[in-house]
């Protein structure tokens, strides 16, 4: 279903990172064609070069990448996207995207970007609570961007609610229902 279809999918910085190498595995074992932008602080938590290795394809991280000369890569990315997919999504990356702030390769891509966009975030019970938070997710649905619900279990900092990271399989289901 996935065969030949670009994915873009943007990686911010939270525990949960270690959730979408199994994310890109799976799409790659759909067929599809991943591109990977990690912002600086998902790559505290993982390197760039487990979603290279599982990818296929070299990872995106620079806003400004030199080796590149005539490659706009916010651009380049946007066009060639099916569909746009930030896994983990940070409070902070879709408060910036929320408001319009384009200041890494992330945010500037989804700025550039035309095909479909599904957000799955992981936060924090307290910070998925925040009224900032849920006013931004509110008029990100609003603009037509998708999400994944967060889950409820226990979290990695020690707290118990909702704001786990969907599981793969189902932000996949996601992906494939909106890709029909």
């Amino acid at each position: 279903m996935l065969k030949g279809k670009e994915v873009v999918l943007g990686v911010s910085g939270g525990i949960a990172v270690y959730k979408t190498a199994e994310l890109t595995r799976l799409l790659v074992k759909e067929g599809a064609n991943v591109h990977v932008i990690m912002t600086k602080n998902a790559q505290e938590f993982v390197t760039p070069l487990t979603f290279q290795t599982l990818s296929g394809n070299p990872v995106s991280a620079e806003l400004f990448d030199l080796s590149r000369r005539s490659e706009v890569k916010h651009v380049s990315l946007a066009e060639k996207s099916d569909l746009l997919v930030i896994a983990p999504a940070t409070a902070n990356i879709i408060g910036k995207i929320a408001s319009g702030i384009a200041d890494d390769l992330l945010t500037t891509t989804v700025m550039a970007n035309r095909s479909p966009i599904i957000i799955a975030p992981a936060m924090n019970v307290l910070m998925w609570e925040n009224p900032i938070v849920q006013e931004n997710i509110k008029k990100l649905k609003k603009l037509g961007l998708k999400f994944v619900e967060p889950g409820t279990g226990y979290l990695a900092c020690g707290y118990e609610g909702k704001g786990r990271l969907a599981e793969p399989e189902a932000i996949l289901k996601k992906i494939k229902t909106l890709l029909k």
